[in-house]
C-alpha cells in the first residue's frame, strides 16, 4: 500500500528554527540532522540530537575536529558489515563508535549473478533492493534493536549511518521517526532526501565501472518502492510500526515514551 498521511511539507535546508538540515560536513555528503519534523502531540523533534550519514571514513582532520565537535556529536551507530568497517575504518577522538553491523548481501547478490553470466536490469535490481528492505524486518532486527537501546541509553548527540546512508540508516531512520509519531509521508521525505544530497565516491565509481548506469542509478538512489516493501509487511502483520517496535525490538510503550521525552520539544 502506498504511504500516506497528511502534513505540511518539509524543507532540505532552511528551517523556521535557522537550524540546516543538510550539513556540509567534508568527507560526507550525505549528513543530515532529523530535527524539526513535527511528531506526536505537535511536539518536534529536537535539533542537533540525532544525524544520520554516509560513513565517515572519508572525514577530513579539520571537520573532525571542528564541526562534530560544535554539533556535540559523541558517539555513532555504525550499519556497515564487517568488511566495510575494516576497509574504511575510521577512529575520531571523542566519538564513540558502535557496531550494529549489517552485512551487504545486495552487493554480494548482484555480484553473483553477473559472474554467472545474467544480465541484471533495474527492474531485477528493484526487486533485489526490496528483498533487502525486507531482510530488515526479522533478519536483521537485532542491530535496530541495539539502535534503539543506545537512544535509550543517552540523549547525547548521536550520529547513524551506514555506507551511502540510505538503505540501512534508512530503515533505521523510519522505524526511529514513526515511533517519534512523525507523519509517514514526512518520513518518506526525509528518506527521498538522499537523492538530493548523496554522491557516489571516485573509488566506487571506478570499481563499478563494467555495471550500467542504469543499474547503479538503483543501487545507489532511493526510491518509494524499496522502503514500502518493507513497511507493507510490517503494517500487515504488527497493525503498525509501534507495535512493531515494540513486538519485535523489544522498545515497549514504556520505553517508547520515554524516547519521546528524551528527543520531542
Amino acid at each position: 500500500m502506498p504511504i500516506q498521511a497528511e502534513s505540511a511539507p518539509i524543507t532540505s535546508e532552511a528551517t523556521p528554527q535557522a537550524h540546516s538540515r543538510h550539513l556540509p560536513l567534508a568527507g560526507t555528503t550525505n549528513f543530515r540532522d532529523l530535527g524539526g519534523y513535527q511528531g506526536l502531540d505537535g511536539r518536534t523533534v529536537r535539533w542537533r540530537k540525532l544525524f544520520r550519514s554516509d560513513h565517515l571514513a572519508l572525514l577530513s582532520p579539520e571537520s573532525q575536529l571542528q564541526l562534530l565537535r560544535e554539533l556535540g556529536v559523541a558517539r555513532s551507530a555504525d550499519f556497515r558489515g564487517q568488511r566495510e568497517q575494516t576497509v574504511d575504518h575510521y577512529a575520531i577522538d571523542g566519538l564513540q563508535h558502535h557496531s550494529l553491523a549489517i552485512e551487504p548481501t545486495l552487493v554480494q547478490r548482484a555480484f553473483s549473478l553477473m559472474q554467472q553470466g545474467q544480465r541484471l536490469t533495474p527492474d531485477h535490481t528493484v526487486v533485489l533492493m526490496q528483498d533487502t528492505y525486507r531482510s530488515f524486518i526479522h533478519d536483521n532486527a537485532a542491530p535496530f534493536a541495539q539502535f534503539f537501546e543506545m537512544l535509550l541509553d543517552s540523549d547525547a548527540p548521536i550520529v547513524f549511518h551506514c555506507t551511502a546512508g540510505k538503505d540501512r540508516t534508512g530503515w533505521a531512520a523510519t522505524l526511529l521517526l514513526t515511533t517519534l509519531g512523525v507523519p509517514q509521508d514526512v518520513v518518506l521525505q526525509d528518506y527521498l532526501l538522499t537523492n538530493d544530497y548523496y554522491h557516489r565516491p571516485a573509488e566506487a565509481v571506478a570499481a563499478a565501472a563494467h555495471i550500467p548506469e542504469e543499474v547503479l542509478q538503483v543501487l545507489w538512489r532511493v526510491q518509494e518502492p524499496f522502503l514500502t516493501a518493507a513497511i507493507e509487511p510490517v503494517l500487515q502483520d504488527y497493525g503498525s510500526i509501534p507495535n512493531y517496535v515494540e513486538k519485535v525490538l523489544g522498545v515497549d510503550a514504556k520505553a517508547q515514551q520515554k524516547l519521546a521525552q528524551m528527543y520531542l520539544e
